[in-house]
């Protein structure tokens, strides 16, 4: 048992923690971590008021309170929410300390009491439906169902249990594994029937069958679901108009990625439950390039959806089922939605209203930033809403209120609820009901501000976007005329998107005197489709050009040291940064997180969501051979430390071994640490504080130049140590 406390000029406080960890001293260093990690609930235990001036100590050796245990032990994440129809909040959030176990959670009854745990110990809520998973759970009346991650099963729950201790009940077969998956589904009250989209990988794992599928609820036994909707490669977001004689759902094919080309359908429900007559509403005019999403019913049975057609920015539309035409609801050059990655994202929601005015809360994306609104569509405009979030993500309509999730500079993942006045123009409240972290406020101080920042690309009159944060800690400032090292950090996806909410990760390095940058390189969510293009045939160019552009802005700039760049990523984060760090002479060391460095060999191993994902960013096979950083180890000239999970589906665990194996023979510094029970992206805490430590010392003994202030056991560096 280890025992550590900090105290800081502003606070102090306490908590404790077990840890025990075993890592060989062979040159491949196998991580096993078994560790229970115990992080009790932090809270400030004085205010410390000091007049003492900030202690001179060179940037990267600062010593900081948010520590790698605090980082991992405290930091949950959500996976959805949903209201009942009593206006009771529930959600989902993945907890580090329990090795990543999801549970779903009530909102407690009253205030200063406790939430409620919904899941029973013997299960986790997370579905495995490609990979990625989301859409979890649904709620309807006292009814739950979810997806259970251990056999990848749906069970029904009655909520009334949490008090009665039932056990959930299953509602499908037992495949004897995990080779049957459920996502995105509803109830269609009008059959008592739950539709669902079912991934089936029992004939082929890297060729799953996707369809949409309905279960009976009559009954309490497990049944083979009936199959509504097939024949393409992939389905999302079945919805149920309120009669039950409709459904929608969304549909799209190889080689296209959701937001590409997809195609939004309507089917007409006949008596026996059969979906009959069908109408492709948009997406299927060849001549008109466009992906739909989130196809919402409203209470008076219209269609409503979002669309990036003509414009190029995801906005909302409706469907006008008398003359089968499409109208754009709003249009604004900004994004309503975000790239279907994961299943049941939710980015609006109709108000309940008392006159017959449309209103709906919705969420848009610009320059960076975030905006909640209300949109009236019978008068086609938005009111904006003054909330503190600038990051927003999924939206669910209360009894007289929003639950909105979302993030700010000092605000971490939360779901806030939000009351509006009686025009559902104002707020009049707002009410943190979950955090991903229960103990930020204490850090205040601590926190570095992101700034967005805007630098040329390498194509003329062309930009590309960053945050950039400074180092800041109260208690330590460096000598004048020092500049600090720089980490970089390339997002992953690559169709994803930085998005300057609070991260404890970034903190833990600003607050120690790193300066951080997080960039949107082009391919990038948030700017619309044209910059989204950008990097169609052209990954491991325009992502790690953008990335080096970022970091030499910086340095010429005078805001960092152009001898202390390093660069990290993971997932196609990563590959970005073996990329640049292969082709460019600009970074000094960099770490990858799962992340690939044979593009030949993720084409081969990739499973089928991301099938033919890289043939749209690649192109053909000699490009591929060339992106490779693989092939050209050669031109590596500075450290790598490597992270990868055992259990990864997406990049296999050979994309680690063989990078780390080929940069140990050309004699280059280098670390590769893998952990069992580990998937794509880590969830376990010791794993996560494990990363972050081993990061972080890494770069100070190889270019950093600096003792870093906490008490790391670093890891053998071959061709180093």
């Amino acid at each position: 048992m280890a025992v550590s406390g900090t105290l800081s000029r502003h606070y102090a406080f306490c908590y404790y923690y077990i840890s025990q960890f075993h890592s060989s001293s062979s040159s491949l260093i196998h991580i096993t971590l078994t560790t229970k990690l115990l992080t009790s609930k932090l809270s400030p235990c004085t205010r410390m008021c000091s007049t003492n001036p900030p202690q001179t100590q060179p940037y990267g050796s600062w010593k900081s309170p948010i520590t790698a245990d605090v980082v991992s032990g405290s930091t949950k994440r959500l996976g959805g929410f949903a209201v009942d129809s009593s206006g009771h909040l529930y959600w989902l959030e993945s907890r580090p300390i329990e090795s990543g176990r999801a549970v779903i959670v009530k909102e407690p009854a009253k205030t200063g009491e406790d939430p409620i745990d919904v899941t029973p110990k013997d299960f986790a809520v997370r579905t495995l439906a490609q990979e990625y998973g989301g859409g979890d759970f649904c709620i309807s009346g006292d009814t739950l169902i979810f997806s259970n991650y251990k056999d990848q099963r749906l069970y029904k729950q009655s909520i009334l249990s949490i008090v009665l201790d039932s056990a959930p009940l299953p509602l499908t077969p037992d495949y004897g594994g995990r080779s049957v998956c459920f996502a995105d589904g509803v109830f269609d009250s009008r059959f008592n029937r739950y539709v669902t989209v079912r991934e089936d990988q029992r004939e082929s794992p890297i060729n799953a069958i996707t369809t949409i599928v309905s279960i009976d609820l009559s009954n309490n036994s497990a049944q083979e679901p009936r199959l509504l909707v097939g024949g393409n490669d992939f389905y999302a977001s079945p919805r149920i108009d309120p009669k039950g004689e409709r459904i929608a759902w969304i549909e799209w094919g190889h080689p296209n990625m959701p937001w590409d080309r997809s195609e939004l359908w309507v089917g007409y429900i006949s008596g026996n439950g059969d979906v009959q007559k069908r109408i492709c509403i948009a997406g299927g005019d060849p001549n008109l390039v466009e992906s739909p999403t989130e196809p919402q019913w409203s209470s008076q049975g219209e269609l409503y959806f979002v669309t990036d057609r003509k414009s190029g920015f995801w906005n909302i539309y409706k469907w006008v089922e008398s003359s089968n035409e499409v109208l754009p609801v709003y249009s604004l050059d900004s994004e309503f939605t975000r790239p279907l990655w994961i299943f049941g994202m939710k980015s609006y929601d109709f108000l309940e209203n008392h006159d017959k005015n449309t209103l709906i809360a919705c969420s848009y994306r610009e320059n960076g930033k975030s905006y909640l609104g209300v949109l009236d569509v019978t008068q086609g405009k938005v009111s904006v809403l003054d909330i503190p979030f600038t990051d927003i993500n999924n939206i669910t309509s209360g009894v007289h209120s929003l639950y909105v999730e979302g993030a700010s500079a000092v605000h971490p993942s939360s779901i806030a609820k939000v009351t509006l006045d009686d025009q559902r123009t104002k707020v009049i409240d707002f009410k943190i009901m979950w955090s991903s972290s229960s103990i930020s406020e204490m850090y205040n101080s601590y926190y570095s501000r992101p700034e967005l920042i805007k630098f040329p690309t390498d194509v003329p009159g062309q930009s590309a976007y960053a945050y950039f944060y400074p180092p800041t800690n109260p208690d330590c400032q460096a000598s004048h005329g020092e500049k600090p090292p720089l980490l970089l950090r390339s997002h992953g996806g690559p169709t994803a998107e930085a998005r300057g909410g609070l991260n404890l990760s970034v903190q833990y390095w600003t607050s120690r005197g790193w300066a951080y940058v997080d960039v949107n390189y082009g391919g990038s969510t948030g700017y619309g489709r044209e910059y989204r293009e950008r990097l169609l045939g052209s990954w491991g160019i325009v992502d790690v050009n953008d990335c080096c552009n970022c970091a030499k802005f910086l340095v010429d700039s005078g805001r960092v040291d152009g001898e202390r760049l390093c660069i990290t990523g993971s997932s196609a984060g990563g590959y970005t940064t073996l990329a640049a760090l292969a082709f460019k002479d600009v970074f000094k060391a960099g770490a990858s997180l799962y992340g690939i460095g044979d593009l030949q060999l993720l084409r081969a191993e990739s499973h089928k969501f991301e099938s033919h994902y890289t043939d749209n960013l690649v192109g053909d096979d000699k490009a591929y051979f060339e992106r490779s950083p693989i092939n050209f180890v050669n031109r590596f000239s500075c450290p790598i430390i490597l992270f990868q999970g055992l259990e990864d589906k997406v990049v296999s665990p050979d994309q680690a071994r063989k990078i780390y194996q080929a940069l140990k023979q050309k004699g280059l510094p280098v670390a590769l640490i893998e952990y069992e029970g580990e998937q794509h992206g880590f969830r376990r805490a010791e794993n996560i504080k494990f990363t972050l430590e081993q990061q972080m010392v890494f770069f100070a003994r190889l270019v950093g130049h600096f003792q870093v202030a906490d008490e790391v056991n670093p890891v053998k560096i071959d061709n180093f140590d």
